[in-house]
């Protein structure tokens, strides 16, 4: 008895995920959300938005040129993108207070970018927009753990890009080989370019081991802004860039839901910042809800913006798919009640051997949110009021105890 139970139970499952396993935009929040897709193809659109900082902070006009920003032992760490060869951290409740640490031995052609793993820090001298033909491009490679010990140890990863292949001087802001972003994951290092001319960025890929490397090419995406930054969290499928448009009005750019290294095959959203004229160029963030930005000191005619430290908030945006709500009781561990028919359009009708219904309990498999309704028909309730997508329904006697649960598909 109890063998042909659970066989019945996994026969369920099996035709329940053969209904739902279909593929489309998984997110409630866009405006094409299709609550019967299991599988995202990265198709969801998104209504424009702008977003505000919760505060902004002046930094000192040491870091006039910050260029590049991650969290690392409960500081902020970031550098210059000239020649200054110091790495500078500070904690995000006391940006006057700066401390720094001079790489010796190493150099600063234009470093644009900061990025970490466990074990080391990662910098990216790999600037090239004033004439898109250099040809020693580098990721410095800083162990953290002599850091720590005021102890330098650096090694050098070389590249250049798979696909290019003329080094004719372009001239200044004229390249689409310039780049200011990349991350870090287990085994390798992604570069992520800033596309001058076609406003895209291009992905590369390469070991993160030192050497001489060739990085490959493996797919573009049309951002309609340049690129300056990336931080990601790997064990969430959250990659998220920052940038600024031709006319410095700066945004973020959310990939999530992504399968593997495909960050540009799942969700993608365009968020701008309520910062004009602010060229945003480190982000990071812990827990991929709260992030910290920097720009650089900008002075273009009678305008002048200072560098400066910058907090948002992202919750809005991102909590439903980092922190899915989770289910008050295992779905496995109830008895099951016969519902039909299924799917349903309107009236779904139930039946039980075991006490009175009282309630009947619906949660939304979407996003995880219950509500709970009387029962006046003992036989029958009416879901025209739902909209599509798949739920689980529960019934409930006067106790509020649940007597049994399946799963629906309202269509």
């Amino acid at each position: 008895m109890q063998r042909s139970y659970w066989l019945s139970l996994m026969l369920f499952f099996g035709s329940y995920y053969v209904v739902l396993a279909q593929v489309g935009c998984t997110d409630p929040l866009a405006t094409n959300y299709d609550p019967l897709a299991v599988n995202n193809d990265g198709s969801c659109t998104y209504q424009n938005t702008t977003l505000s900082p919760v505060f902004s902070q002046n930094l000192r006009p040491v870091l006039n040129e910050t260029s590049g920003l991650i969290y690392w032992n409960n500081r902020l760490w970031t550098h210059n993108d000239n020649s200054d060869i110091n790495l500078y951290n500070f904690h995000p409740d006391s940006v006057n207070i700066i401390d720094s640490i001079e790489l010796t031995g190493s150099s600063n052609r234009d470093q644009e970018e900061i990025s970490q793993d466990s074990n080391y820090i990662y910098l990216g001298d790999f600037g090239n927009n004033a004439n898109g033909n250099r040809t020693d491009l580098r990721i410095l490679r800083i162990d953290k753990s002599d850091l720590l010990q005021n102890l330098i140890t650096i090694d050098t990863i070389f590249f250049s890009y798979s696909n290019q292949i003329n080094f004719t001087a372009t001239g200044s802001n004229n390249t689409d080989f310039d780049c200011e972003s990349f991350i870090v994951t287990s085994d390798s290092i992604f570069l992520f370019t800033k596309q001058w001319v076609s406003q895209k960025t291009a992905k590369y890929a390469l070991p993160k081991i030192p050497g001489t490397y060739i990085a490959q090419f493996s797919a573009l995406l049309d951002i309609q802004g340049l690129v300056t930054a990336a931080t990601y969290l790997e064990d969430k499928r959250l990659l998220v860039f920052s940038g600024y448009s031709t006319t410095v009005q700066p945004f973020i750019y959310l990939l999530y839901d992504f399968n593997g290294t495909d960050f540009f095959g799942a969700n993608k959203r365009k968020i701008n910042l309520n910062l004009g004229f602010h060229q945003i160029e480190g982000i990071c963030s812990e827990d991929g809800l709260t992030y910290y930005l920097t720009n650089e000191r900008l002075s273009y005619s009678f305008i002048t913006v200072e560098p400066k430290l910058h907090k948002i908030d992202l919750n809005a945006y991102l909590e439903s798919y980092l922190n899915p709500p989770v289910l008050a009781f295992d779905f496995l561990l109830i008895p099951k009640c016969r519902f039909y028919p299924n799917p349903v359009s309107e009236i779904v009708n139930f039946d039980t051997d075991k006490r009175e219904v009282s309630e009947i309990m619906l949660t939304n498999l979407s996003i995880g949110q219950s509500d709970v309704f009387k029962v006046t028909d003992k036989q029958s309730f009416n879901l025209s009021f739902l909209p599509k997508g798949g739920y689980q329904l529960s019934l409930r006697d006067e106790h509020h105890v649940i007597i049994c649960a399946d799963k629906i598909i309202k269509k």
